[in-house]
């Protein structure tokens, strides 16, 4: 009863907040044309997935396409839009990025392809769901025409999924030299992070076959004493290095073999990074005296 109160709430504000942003954007269509858009489309938009059906909290692969016009007009700078909505249209997150390529250097004609890891929200739904992306200015929030079927607020359809239930990834546990989970909520977005110590550890039941480990983290000290690589390591042997940017939480793939895994029923991989700061010694607010080392989103089994 709870559970169901607490998510017919959380839908009802995903959906008075998918109001608002629809609305904006009719307003700033209608500014435009008087209520119809007569502006020509700047290109096309097309989005991939590496699998139809994905169970919440893991990582997917989204291989984006954009295709400019031969006689598309200069961009600019402009953000990638890519909303997640459920069966009745209710925006459940979003994930809003920079391309690898800043759209201000598009040439027309151009086709700009590339592949993005994005981990799955935790969102109480499952079911299907349909991806909506385009192209916006931040300033502004000013949405691009583009030439696909337009859904009336510059937003265009570009892929559709099944949402499984989170029992279907392997469960990961953080045990030893992790700081709390921090939140971070901006709309339909929330961010997760855990900070490590100099090392910490994370345990999994031994499915005794190949896997990959996939860490997404980073270190946004801005100071020479934050971290800039991180080790994995189960027992001393050392499956590989995630890199440790100040300005993107990149996601690192590490193969890890049967072999390596071992025989036990559980494994334990520890991660060790190259230096920890700590806050309140770097000028930092608060006073905080945390040890920190990498400040981790994600660490998925697959």
């Amino acid at each position: 009863m709870i559970f169901s109160m607490a998510l017919t709430m959380q839908r009802r504000e995903m959906s008075a907040l998918r109001a608002g942003l629809l609305a904006a954007a009719l307003a700033l269509t209608v500014a435009c044309g008087g209520g119809t858009d007569a502006a020509p489309p700047v290109g096309s938009v097309s989005v991939s997935l590496s699998r139809s059906r994905v169970a919440l909290g893991s990582p997917v692969e989204m291989t984006y396409r954009f295709v400019l016009a031969p006689d598309a007009p200069a961009l600019g700078d402009r953000k990638v839009f890519v909303h997640f909505l459920d069966a009745d249209d209710e925006l459940m997150w979003t994930d809003d990025h920079d391309p690898p390529i800043p759209t201000s250097e598009w040439k027309p004609g151009q086709t700009v392809e590339y592949t993005r890891t994005m981990f799955v929200g935790r969102y109480p739904y499952v079911g299907a769901a349909k991806i909506v992306a385009g192209l916006y200015s931040p300033g502004s929030n000013e949405r691009l025409k583009l030439s696909n079927e337009d859904r009336g607020d510059r937003s265009y359809q570009v892929a559709s999924f099944e949402l499984l239930p989170q029992t279907e990834n392997v469960f990961v546990i953080f045990k030893d030299g992790w700081h709390q989970t921090e939140v971070v909520a901006e709309g339909a977005t929330r961010t997760e992070w855990q900070w490590t110590k100099k090392e910490a550890t994370i345990a999994f039941r031994n499915p005794k076959r190949d896997v990959v480990l996939l860490v997404q983290a980073d270190n946004p000290a801005t100071s020479g004493n934050g971290a800039r690589e991180m080790d994995v390591l189960i027992g001393d042997e050392r499956l590989g290095v995630v890199p440790l940017s100040s300005t993107e939480a990149t996601v690192q793939k590490i193969p890890i073999s049967a072999a390596q895994l071992g025989l036990a029923d559980m494994v334990e991989v520890r991660f060790v990074v190259d230096k920890t700061f700590v806050p309140a010694l770097e000028g930092g607010t608060g006073g905080d005296t945390r040890e920190l080392g990498a400040r981790v989103f994600h660490a998925f089994v697959q």
